[in-house]
């Protein structure tokens, strides 16, 4: 490993600057005027993924954005590895909140990465993550050390709920035919303390709409005698949750797995600092489902957020309308055993009950996707433990995060493959939000880890 080390020393600056190059294409998959910027990415990474040494690329069509596949098989005995990523990313928005251009990448150092870290959007969700893939590959290849298969599939969906990679996977079972999936798209606890995803939740995630009359009103005029669908579309919201901020929808907790007071315990011995978490929110306290802890909420526990919601006039200075409709967009966040279709319908279901007979209600589902929880004995997790626990000198931690990829619950189904989610990116680095970043120091190591997990899971397979 010491000639594959030695090459990614040599090419650090090329490597960082390839990384700045894919920034600046801005491939927003849930805009269709980037449309071409999304195809320009894909383009983009078939060439890297083609001069790194992989064989058959190829840009597979889909309904919407393509896939880009390429792969390098060695020998067909040995086992076979199938990176997953995606090229997609979120939509800058606000802009206005942005430091410097969301497609327009720099690198400042932080309190949390005096290294540096790169802000674009995309740098660690996910194409940061996805680039160290190609880096440590072409590493490898560089040097005639890869020790086992490699396929890459990178879709340009992944932000707008994968609604194409079921059907690719299902129409391309042989092509995709692995031993495991290696996904990083996740985070580490911190740059000193290593850790491994161990469980996802899934995701419901719909836009309502409340309808009150056919057309704005003078509110001076209308006011107080016909309804107000923002606020009605308020007071039904704000019924969604009770005073100790459990969801309210009859049915919703049903299926959800309770942890045991041995594996809460468990969880627990993650470090985490409640004061410095708030610090850096600059919130007063925090806030969540009586009866668990911050981290509890965030990873074993369902919720329902609003995204966004509009309705009315909100332009400059004031105009005194009465809107006639009033939108929310409203994800939920699943656990193990819950269904993304049940909790979407028993949420439509009780939105139209509770919504009062002056007012009309639609409720159009987005996309959703279902909870995963990985094992911590097989061998890609092993091998996974062991490459982390080799490049950070520490033993990495299992930890269930609370953000949702959707498509490993879809691997194991179709592909009848577990995944292994080795992540690099921190929680801090403010991925869907304006200046997102990706440490530098985390861009590296990565690269430095993929390696090693490959040669351990070679051995151990």
């Amino acid at each position: 490993m010491t000639a594959v080390q030695n090459y990614i020393d040599a090419n650090r600056d090329r490597f960082l600057e390839e990384l700045m190059e894919w920034l600046r294409i801005p491939s927003v998959s849930a805009d269709s005027k980037y449309q071409q910027d999304v195809r320009r990415a894909a383009v983009f990474l078939a060439e890297k993924l083609t001069q790194a040494g992989a064989d058959n690329v190829e840009i597979c069509e889909t309904a919407g954005h393509p896939i880009v596949y390429g792969e390098k098989i060695i020998d067909p005995a040995l086992p076979t590895v199938l990176v997953y990523g995606h090229y997609d990313v979120q939509p800058p928005d606000p802009i206005d909140l942005w430091e410097s251009g969301p497609f327009d990448p720099i690198i400042k150092k932080t309190a949390v990465h005096p290294d540096g870290a790169i802000f674009a959007r995309g740098s660690c969700d996910d194409k940061g993550q996805v680039y160290m893939h190609v880096k440590a590959f072409e590493a490898m290849m560089a040097n005639d050390a890869l020790p086992c298969n490699v396929k890459f599939m990178v879709e340009g969906e992944e932000e707008v709920g994968s609604d194409n990679l079921g059907t690719f996977c299902k129409e391309n079972t042989d092509k995709l035919r692995a031993d495991v999936v290696l996904i990083s798209d996740t985070s580490v606890i911190a740059n000193d303390v290593p850790s491994i995803t161990i469980g996802l939740r899934g995701l419901s995630y719909v836009e309502v709409e409340v309808i009150g009359p056919n057309r704005d009103l003078h509110s001076g005029v209308y006011g107080g005698g016909v309804a107000n669908p923002i606020n009605i579309l308020s007071s039904m919201i704000a019924s969604l949750q009770d005073e100790n901020n459990r969801i309210t929808i009859p049915g919703f907790y049903d299926d959800v797995v309770e942890l045991s007071s041995d594996e809460r315990a468990e969880m627990a011995k993650a470090p985490f600092d409640l004061r410095s978490y708030q610090q850096d929110l600059d919130v007063g306290t925090v806030r969540g489902e009586a009866g668990y802890s911050t981290l509890e909420r965030t990873s074993i526990r369902p919720t329902l957020d609003v995204n966004g919601m509009w309705g009315g006039y909100i332009g400059e200075g004031a105009k005194t309308v009465l809107p006639s409709k009033a939108y929310a967009k409203i994800s939920m966040r699943l656990v193990p055993n819950q269904n993304s279709d049940k909790i979407t319908a028993l949420f439509t279901e009780h939105f139209n009950r509770i919504a009062p007979p002056s007012v009309k209600v639609k409720v159009t589902p987005h996309h959703g996707g279902e909870p995963a929880v990985t094992p911590t004995d097989t061998p890609e997790y092993l091998a996974a433990h062991k490459a982390m626990e080799q490049t950070y000198g520490k033993s990495p931690i299992p930890v269930r995060g609370g953000g949702s990829i959707p498509i490993v619950a879809l691997f194991e189904d179709v592909l009848q493959v577990k995944s292994v989610l080795m992540g690099f990116g921190l929680d801090s680095d403010d991925i869907h939000s304006p200046n997102e970043h990706y440490g530098v120091f985390n861009f590296y190591k990565g690269i430095e880890t993929i390696p090693h997990f490959y040669s351990y899971y070679a051995e151990l397979k």
